[in-house]
C-alpha cells in the first residue's frame, strides 16, 4: 500500500512530502486548493502522459516519487516477468519530467519504461475519478467488471490464445486466397516466360564462351596470318629462323664447353629452349591449319548472343546466371499455384477446427460469467438497498454475439431501476449522477474483494449524494480499508470525512514567490474544526463544532 509521496516543482507545489496510513483515509480541502494536482502527480506514476505545462514556473524539472509496501501482495513473479529489480518489502516509483518535454521513469531506482511503470502501477493503485462513472456506459467496461468478479482470468487467457490462433489462421487463409486468385491470373504469363527461358536452353558461363568465340570467328584471317608468321619466325626455312639460330648458338657453346665449363650449363638451357620452341612451332602450325573462316558458325554464335542479349534486356538483368535464377523463380511460383488448392483446403480444415475450439472455450466463459452475473445481482442489491434504494433492481444481461471476438461470445449490459415497478434499462441511461456514484462504489467494493489491489483512491465518489447516504457510502469505504487494503477518499462531505481513520487537508497559501499548495495531516482538534467548516461554511459556529464532534464520536 501507499506509504508516502514526494512531489517537487509540480503545478502549485514547491515541495510536498506526506506519509499515508493503512485503512480508510480522507482528503478534504476547498475547491481549487490542489487536490486534483496531487492526483495528477500520482497519475504520472501510473504512466500517464506528462505535460510540461505542469512543471512549476522557473524550474527545469519536476519530480514525483511514491513508496509502496508490497510485502503482502506476492508480486515477485510480476517483477521477474518485467525484468525489474525486486525488493520483497518496498517498491519505489519515481517520475522526472523536464521542461524540454522529456521524462524519465524509475522503479526501485533503476530506469524503466513507461509501459513497465504503467503495468506495475495498475498492480499497486487504482484511482477512481469522476470521469470513470462515464465508463459505466461502455460495454467493454461492464464486461471487464464481470470478468474480474467471475475470476475467470485463466479461462479468458486460454480463450484469447485460441482466438488469436484462429484469427491468425483466418488472416493467413484470406491472404492465401487473394494470392491464389492473383497468381492464377498471372499463371499464363509466368508459364509463357518460363517456356521462353527453357527453350533458350541456357547454361552458366555460356555468354562468356560465345562472346570469345564470336571475336575469334570475326578475326579468322588476321589470326591465321599471324599464326603462320609466328610459326615461320620460329621454324622458317631461312637460316635466321629462331630454331636454326638457337641450334647454332647451342653448337657454338658446345665447342667451348671443354675449355670453358660454364658453357655446359648454357648448352643445357638452350637445349630445353630448343625443345620448347619446337613444340610451340608445331602447335602454331596445327592451329594455323585448323583456323578456317566459318560463316555458318559465326551466324549461329551471333544469333545465340542476340537471343541472350534480348532476354537480358527483356528481364532487366545482365548475366545468364540471373536469367537461370529467374527461370527457377518462375518454376517455384508455378509450383505454388498448383499447390494453392491443397494449402487452402488444409488451412480451411485448421480454421474450422479452431473455430469449434473457440466456440467451446467461449461457452465455458459464458457459463462462468452467467454464474458470476447471478452473484453480482444478489450482492448489488444487498449493497444498494442500504444506500437509499429500497426498491432497487439490478440485473446483468448476457446476450450472444453473432460471431466471437477477442472477449468471447457475450454482450454484457448492466440493467438498473431504482423505482418500484420501473422498467429495467441500461444503468448509464436511467441512473442519476448520485445513483451512478452509488452503483460504482458498490461495484468497486465487490471488485476490491475479488482482487488484491493494495490502494484505492476515490476522487469525489460521493457526487450527487448527501446526508445519511453519504455516511453509508463512507462505511462501505471504511470496510474496504479494513481488508488489508488502503482506501483514500477525496471528499467535500463531512459525513464521509468523519469516518476516515486519518484525515488530510489540502490548502493553498500565498508566499512572496507565488501561491503554493500544501497537504497536512490533521490533529484531532484540527479535524473537528475542518469538519465544522464543512458543515457551516467559512463562519465557524459553536453548533457546527458540536455537530462535528458528534460526527466524529459516532465513528
Amino acid at each position: 500500500m501507499l506509504q508516502s509521496i514526494h512531489i517537487q516543482n509540480y503545478a502549485l507545489i514547491d515541495k510536498l512530502d506526506i506519509d499515508f496510513t493503512p485503512g480508510f483515509s480522507v482528503i478534504t480541502g476547498e475547491t481549487g486548493a490542489g487536490k486534483s494536482i496531487i492526483l495528477g502527480a500520482i497519475g504520472l506514476l501510473l504512466g500517464q502522459r506528462a505535460d510540461v505545462k505542469a512543471i512549476k514556473n522557473g524550474t527545469f524539472k519536476c519530480i514525483v516519487e511514491a513508496r509502496f509496501c508490497i510485502a503482502s501482495y506476492g508480486l515477485e513473479a510480476f517483477f521477474q516477468e518485467l525484468d525489474l529489480e525486486y525488493d520483497p518489502e518496498e517498491c519505489i516509483l519515481r517520475r522526472e519530467v523536464y521542461a524540454s518535454g522529456k521524462s524519465r521513469a524509475f522503479i526501485n531506482d533503476s530506469p524503466a519504461s513507461l509501459n513497465q511503470m504503467k503495468a506495475l502501477g495498475e498492480k499497486l493503485i487504482d484511482v477512481h475519478s469522476q470521469h470513470q462513472n462515464l465508463l459505466l456506459n461502455k460495454e467493454g467496461f461492464q464486461l471487464n467488471i464481470l470478468d474480474i468478479l467471475a475470476q475467470d482470468e485463466k479461462q479468458l487467457e486460454a480463450y484469447k490464445q485460441v482466438y488469436r490462433h484462429y484469427k491468425d489462421i483466418s488472416n493467413t487463409l484470406e491472404e492465401l486466397i487473394i494470392q491464389a486468385e492473383k497468381s492464377r491470373q498471372d499463371e499464363d504469363y509466368l508459364r509463357f516466360q518460363l517456356e521462353q527461358l527453357e527453350e533458350a536452353s541456357l547454361h552458366s558461363g555460356e555468354q562468356t564462351e560465345l562472346e570469345q568465340e564470336a571475336e575469334t570467328l570475326s578475326h579468322t584471317e588476321e589470326i591465321k596470318a599471324n599464326l603462320y608468321k609466328a610459326q615461320q619466325l620460329i621454324d622458317g626455312t631461312e637460316a635466321n629462323g629462331i630454331l636454326s639460330q638457337t641450334k647454332d648458338c647451342q653448337q657454338a657453346l658446345q665447342n667451348i664447353s671443354n675449355v670453358y665449363p660454364s658453357a655446359s650449363e648454357w648448352v643445357e638451357r638452350l637445349r630445353s629452349c630448343y625443345i620448347e620452341l619446337k613444340d610451340i612451332a608445331h602447335d602454331l602450325s596445327v592451329a594455323e591449319e585448323e583456323t578456317e573462316f566459318n560463316p555458318e558458325r559465326l551466324d549461329y554464335v551471333n544469333e545465340r548472343l542476340n537471343l541472350i542479349y534480348n532476354l537480358q534486356q527483356k528481364h532487366r538483368v545482365t548475366t545468364i546466371e540471373a536469367l537461370l535464377e529467374l527461370a527457377e523463380n518462375y518454376r517455384h511460383q508455378l509450383n505454388d499455384i498448383s499447390s494453392f488448392d491443397e494449402r487452402i483446403a488444409e488451412l480451411n480444415q485448421q480454421k474450422e477446427a479452431l473455430y469449434n475450439k473457440v466456440l467451446e472455450q467461449a461457452r465455458q466463459l459464458t457459463n462462468l460469467r452467467t454464474k458470476s452475473a447471478h452473484h453480482i445481482e444478489e450482492q448489488m442489491k444487498k449493497l444498494l438497498i442500504p444506500l437509499g434504494m429500497p426498491n432497487v433492481r439490478f440485473a446483468v444481461e448476457l446476450t450472444s454475439r453473432k460471431e466471437p471476438d477477442l472477449n468471447g461470445l457475450d454482450n454484457v449490459t448492466f440493467l438498473f431501476s431504482a423505482n418500484k415497478n420501473g422498467a429495467l434499462q441500461n444503468v448509464a441511461s436511467v441512473a442519476s449522477g448520485g445513483e451512478i456514484a452509488r452503483v460504482m462504489l458498490s461495484l468497486k467494493a465487490m471488485i476490491a474483494g475479488a482482487v488484491k489491489l493494495p490502494t484505492i483512491i476515490f476522487d469525489e465518489i460521493d457526487t450527487g449524494v448527501s446526508g445519511s447516504i453519504a455516511e453509508k457510502m463512507a462505511l462501505i469505504m471504511r470496510d474496504m480499508g479494513r481488508q488489508n487494503r488502503q482506501v483514500i477518499s477525496i471528499t467535500h462531505l463531512p459525513q464521509i470525512a468523519a469516518r476516515g481513520t486519518t484525515h488530510y487537508k489540502v490548502y493553498k497559501k500565498d508566499t512572496e514567490t507565488g501561491t503554493n499548495s500544501y497537504i497536512h495531516r490533521l490533529t484531532p482538534e484540527e479535524r473537528v474544526k475542518e469538519i465544522a467548516h464543512m458543515l457551516s461554511g467559512s463562519v465557524l459556529t459553536e453548533a457546527a463544532l458540536n455537530n462535528a464532534r458528534a460526527l466524529l464520536e459516532n465513528q
